[in-house]
């Protein structure tokens, strides 16, 4: 069994301020995929980079302290290659890592946020066609896929608490939630609604108005798999009672 989790950290260095490597230690995870990480390896503390027990790959973004992502695994268990999505416009903001295992390979992605009016929606639905497209071509080659991260992307009305509020935000703009509708139609399933129906059930809060407290939050971190692999998927879960971040870990274990 393996268990994978992600985490959109808000800042890696702020995680490891708040707890992120004593949280490590805790669970011990085999994979740890992280997002908006906002910084590159050799600006954050070597226990950072290389905590006890695992090593990590970093895909930053070219601008300073913003984006990125980075995948920490164990060391014991190093993948057996990590690659980007080879497209310049979404590899300058560090917005995928391709981490290939021998069974599966883990694609860590931060999906843009479309932002107010509608400001990158372009931005994100060129993003979405070429997630679509890269997982598409790794299928057909007979790889099987655990695509997880922050997909800043609320797909049904069940996964925000208030959803006819929100039909106009970033996030649950009917065509990002058209773009997840695709996704999962080309055969991708959404792990955590296979195992659980029900709602109240978020991954991200806002910092105001006392939002999680309250869990007035959305669902828009995802471990997402090609259908052929589900059967494989034992378990998904949301961690909401983790802090550190805006946003909870979500995690699978895979057999």
């Amino acid at each position: 069994m393996k268990r994978l989790i992600s985490w959109n950290v808000n800042g890696i260095r702020a995680a490891g301020r708040n707890g992120f490597l004593e949280w490590l230690d805790r669970e011990k995870p085999d994979v740890v995929c992280v997002q908006e990480i906002k910084a590159n390896s050799d600006d954050v503390p070597q226990d950072l980079r290389e905590p006890k027990g695992y090593a990590s790959v970093w895909q930053p973004a070219k601008k300073k302290g913003y984006s990125g992502v980075a995948t920490y695994f164990r060391v014991k268990s190093e993948p057996l290659s990590v690659a980007t999505m080879g497209i310049g416009e979404f590899d300058d903001e560090g917005r995928v890592q391709l981490v290939e295992y021998k069974d599966f390979t883990v694609v860590n992605a931060y999906y843009p946020n479309a932002q107010a009016e509608r400001a990158r929606l372009d931005y994100k639905l060129g993003f979405c066609k070429a997630m679509l497209k890269l997982c598409n071509k790794l299928r057909k080659a007979g790889t099987n896929l655990v695509i997880c991260g922050d997909y800043n992307i609320a797909h049904k009305e069940i996964d925000l608490a208030r959803p006819k509020d929100n039909r106009n935000s970033p996030g649950f703009y009917p065509e990002e939630c058209a773009c997840m509708d695709e996704f999962v139609q080309a055969g991708y399933v959404d792990t955590f609604r296979h195992f659980n129906p029900n709602p109240g059930h978020y991954t991200w809060w806002s910092y105001r108005s006392r939002a999680r407290e309250k869990n007035i939050g959305w669902r828009i971190d995802y471990h997402c798999v090609n259908a052929e692999f589900l059967p494989k998927v034992k378990s998904a879960h949301i961690h909401a009672d983790i802090m550190g971040s805006d946003h909870c870990p979500v995690s699978i274990t895979v057999n």
